[in-house]
């Protein structure tokens, strides 16, 4: 066993998982520095919580093992892996207090009731609920029921955090609020974390590295920046960002894009008879039509607040532009995009493959 201070590096090394003859994951294979906060990102049956469950314990792998630390603990069970795990459903004792709930894993190993109550405490102020410690979960909200879940698994020290989509079931405002908190509980803890989740602004914000996944296949592993500005394929193009990148359909010809009958320049070369053009909201601008890149009508005009997302048809795609709060076109008002060829990634649309 650790001495819960450790900070623990976790590997998965050619694991494999199947359920029959479904394989849920392919050769996985990561590692996490200790330390670290790492995203597991995907959509739904990407295979992200089985690889969650493998590291717990609740699974078994098909194939390859997984080390927490120097430890082989592909059969080590569960309990003995030291590691603390939060869910989605916060899987409180509804007849405990706040504070017995926050204390169960140490009444578990029977320590002192002084020694209890002082580490108990210490955990409650980390997120907050000092004053809540009598309560019940049924007389808490959402975002207190959350935390109480946090301060239960922080109480143990783990050597490895894992958590299971935690904030999921919490408002826009309170996730946001509950995302900063747990950066900053991570940040002073120091504990390994390995986070699940298919919300890639959670991933984003959150994460020292994101590794995403797609059907059981390991995508991209790179820093959040990274996989925003240099994705690996156009899974991942497409998959980080709000709103989407764009995605123009063409063909590549020479060091020019060829699209609805238009030819916009690329820094890239080559011949591909399917391409994809990918462009970001942001790096595009709306302006006079005879002045753009492309030229179409307006589809719709949506004002978020600090911008305004201009939507304007292309042959069959739609192109989304980041324009300024204050942009008064119309819907049906024609337009141009200007597309600069700096921010322009090219993909083979067939394969999905970055062009580079």
């Amino acid at each position: 066993m650790t001495d819960g201070n450790t900070k623990a590096s976790v590997k998965f090394d050619a694991v494999q998982k199947s359920f029959g003859s479904v394989k849920v994951l392919e050769e996985f294979n990561l590692e996490v520095q200790p330390g670290e906060f790492l995203v597991l990102l995907g959509a739904s049956g990407s295979g992200k919580t089985t690889a969650l469950r493998i590291l717990s314990g609740l699974e078994a792998p098909t194939a390859g093992r997984v080390h927490i630390g120097n430890r082989d603990v592909t059969e080590v069970l569960p309990k003995y892996r030291d590691i603390s795990m939060v869910f989605q459903s916060y899987a409180l004792y509804p007849h405990k207090t706040v504070a017995e709930n926050i204390g169960f894993p140490l009444k578990v190993k029977k320590l002192p009731k002084a020694e209890m109550d002082a580490a108990i405490l210490d955990a409650a102020k980390q997120v907050q609920l000092e004053a809540l410690l009598d309560r019940y979960p049924r007389e808490l909200s959402g975002g207190q029921r959350q935390r109480v879940a946090l301060a239960r698994a922080i109480i143990r020290r783990p050597s490895v955090f894992l958590m299971d989509e935690p904030l999921s079931n919490l408002d826009a405002k309170l996730r946001g609020h509950m995302r900063a908190e747990l950066k900053h509980m991570q940040g002073t803890l120091g504990i390994t974390t390995i986070y699940v989740t298919h919300d890639q602004i959670e991933a984003m914000t959150l994460a020292h590295r994101v590794a995403v996944l797609e059907k059981g296949v390991l995508q991209q592993l790179a820093s959040p920046s990274e996989i925003y500005n240099n994705p690996a394929n156009l899974f991942v193009a497409q998959f980080i960002g709000s709103p989407a990148m764009n995605v123009i359909h063409g063909s590549l010809e020479g060091a020019s894009f060829q699209t609805n009958g238009a030819k916009v320049k690329t820094k890239v070369k080559g011949q591909i008879a399917k391409a994809v053009a990918g462009v970001r909201p942001e790096d595009c601008s709306v302006t006079d039509p005879k002045k753009g890149t492309i030229s179409g009508q307006i589809y719709t005009t949506e004002l978020i607040g600090d911008h305004t997302l201009v939507t304007v048809n292309w042959g069959d795609d739609q192109i989304v532009v980041k324009a300024h709060k204050d942009f008064d076109g119309k819907q049906g008002d024609a337009v141009g995009v200007v597309l600069p060829p700096e921010n322009l990634y090219i993909f083979d649309e067939t394969s999905g493959e970055r062009i580079r």
